[in-house]
């Protein structure tokens, strides 16, 4: 199966060991909580550890390893992702874009299943919250924002999907070590007149060819496998404690939203071969040594290379303020608040013209106190 197909699945529903009804997973807790007798049903704790993969293992037997379920999903006919959908809704919104989705579209897909997950640690109301402080401190936002945004009919609890990559790296280089050093030199100036040399020491600099070898060991590179969102928001929602990962239990997905990986594995790999770039070209500059560095040539070889595929929490919402849609998120464990705003051209007119007007002000009572 094709892991770069952009498809949500939503958990498999749970029942209420009181009265039967459906259960949605409770944040922050390790209970399923029913909304109808107020029962909490505790999640049996699996003793399981969450595993690094080996990473080319998988791309050779993952057709026999992957584990596999189905569920029914509907492409948004607006901005082109997929969600999940509860059997038993009539009607239901993008939570990316907030357009209406034609269920009867709907079809049922075999999905992979992550490894991992990050449960919601942060309940939806807590969510709600941080996104009103978020507003509160936006600059010159509208004066009708709040009331635009905070319409929380499509604020939807989702979780989406990550690699993370462990990998050995060992960079072989050729560059150039520069020293400076001075020199004395002579120049002609004028003084009272008269013509007259003078000396000053200028800086230049030896440069000698230099090789050698790096290795660097780089643990949990954070690779996001949603296309869904834009990049440059969802980056800022780290970091993420990893370190309080789970074994994937299906019961914590319900009553959430989880999306299927748009970039897959090996796709997900090169984009963290990318990310160690910065890192190991740092690393060699400091190995080179000197005042000065240039990397000629630079080789880097990986090895011992491993991954997880994982889901993590975070609340989407999207809202259209003057038919101009806008789209902001939280990390379901922080609260941290991203996304998208419009600008207030008035109040930003009147702040400058308020800051013109102070100038004005100060230029007139300095000048009238001379």
């Amino acid at each position: 199966m094709d892991l770069s197909e952009n498809v949500e699945l939503k958990s498999e529903t749970f029942g209420c060991t009181n009265c039967g009804a459906d259960l949605n997973y409770k944040p922050g807790t390790k209970s399923l909580s029913c909304d109808y007798c107020n029962t909490q049903n505790e999640i049996p704790q699996l003793d399981l550890n969450v595993e690094e993969l080996d990473f080319y293992e998988y791309l050779t037997t993952k057709s026999a390893n992957e584990n596999i379920y189905s569920n029914k999903y509907v492409k948004c006919s607006s901005c082109g992702a997929s969600s999940s959908l509860d059997g038993k809704i009539s009607s239901s919104n993008c939570p990316y874009c907030s357009t209406p989705l034609i269920i009867e579209d709907s079809k049922d897909e075999k999905l992979i299943q992550p490894n991992s997950l990050l449960p919601f640690k942060l309940a939806k109301k807590e969510a709600k919250s941080e996104v009103k402080k978020w507003i509160n401190k936006l600059w010159f936002a509208p004066s009708d924002l709040q009331k635009a945004v905070l319409n929380f009919d499509h604020f939807k609890g989702v979780y989406m999907p990550y690699w993370t990559f462990d990998l050995d790296t060992l960079s072989n280089y050729v560059g150039q070590r520069g020293e400076y050093y001075y020199e004395t030199v002579s120049y002609t100036a004028t003084e009272n007149g008269r013509t007259v040399t003078k000396y000053k020491k200028v800086q230049k600099i030896r440069w000698f060819f230099v090789n050698g070898t790096v290795a660097h060991f780089f643990d949990d590179i954070l690779i996001s496998a949603s296309n869904s969102l834009p990049k440059k928001y969802v980056s800022k929602l780290e970091p993420w404690d990893l370190k309080n990962l789970i074994p994937f239990d299906k019961s914590y997905l319900s009553g959430f939203i989880s999306e299927k990986y748009q970039v897959d594995l090996e796709e997900g790999f090169d984009v963290a071969k990318s990310a160690t770039i910065q890192e190991i070209r740092s690393l060699v500059r400091r190995n080179i040594g000197g005042d000065r560095q240039r990397i000629i040539s630079l080789n880097t070889n990986y090895k011992d290379i491993s991954f997880k595929h994982l889901l993590l929490p975070v609340y989407v919402s999207a809202f259209r303020y003057k038919n101009k849609l806008y789209r902001f998120l939280v990390n379901g464990r922080t609260g941290e608040v991203q996304g998208e705003r419009p600008y207030s051209w008035v109040k930003i007119s009147l702040a400058i013209l308020f800051g013109l007007i102070l100038l004005g002000g100060l230029y007139l009572y300095f000048e009238l106190n001379k």
